[in-house]
């Protein structure tokens, strides 16, 4: 019996997404499918956390995401030239969260479709979305997180951007948020995957110019 995405996603010497990758593009798999299938692995983890998967199951399946997408990468990139930015983008997962594979296929295909983005890594501070939202002069933020213990920062840094009065709209996602979250936090947008996000993203700077 062959290892399962979450036997590959666990392995600490990094060496079964390697030849995971490598089989599944072999077969004809696109990068796109073969990251959603390393999203369901997520998934599968991100639920068992505090159960069945702890710190230490996180920190190494991030790794092997991060991995996973160093070798699909030039794959999901298509060589659009864009001459002129549609909007801007702040993008990060929020604090707490060291989950990175979601927002980076969003990061790619935001700036694909023509939007500036800048990506501010994982666990991030709302003190550190406001800072570069207001040097960047942003239009949207965009934040993910994978996880249900981490969710519950987007609504803080919702939070604090209305206290700060800070003008930009929000848009969030992540296997740990649904629509009807979204809404109960006040957030602009829900983007339930990466060409929604993109989607949402196009609608929020077009209701912002009429």
């Amino acid at each position: 019996m062959g290892d399962t995405i979450v036997d590959t996603l666990l392995d600490v010497k990094k060496k079964k997404i390697e030849i995971f990758c490598e089989e599944k593009l072999n077969n004809g798999m696109s990068a796109y499918a073969i990251l959603d299938e390393l999203g369901e692995g997520l998934r599968e983890i991100g639920r068992g956390y505090k159960e069945i998967y702890f710190d230490a199951e996180l920190m190494v399946s991030g790794w092997n995401a991060k991995k996973a997408l160093q070798i699909l990468k030039p794959l999901l990139q298509e060589e659009v030239k864009v001459e002129e930015k549609i909007g801007k983008v702040v993008i990060g997962t929020v604090k707490g969260d060291v989950h990175d594979i979601g927002k980076e296929i969003v990061t790619i295909m935001l700036a694909s479709d023509g939007f500036e983005v800048i990506d501010l890594g994982t666990d991030v501070e709302k003190e550190a979305y406001a800072k570069s939202v207001q040097e960047a002069g942003a239009d949207i933020i965009a934040m993910s997180a994978l996880l249900t213990t981490t969710r519950e920062y987007m609504a803080e840094v919702i939070q604090y951007f209305r206290e700060e009065e800070l003008e930009v709209k929000i848009m969030v996602g992540g296997s740990a948020v649904s629509e009807e979250y979204a809404m109960e936090i006040g957030a602009d947008a829900y983007g339930k995957d990466a060409v929604d996000a993109v989607k949402k993203a196009k609608a929020l700077i077009q209701n912002h110019c009429l």
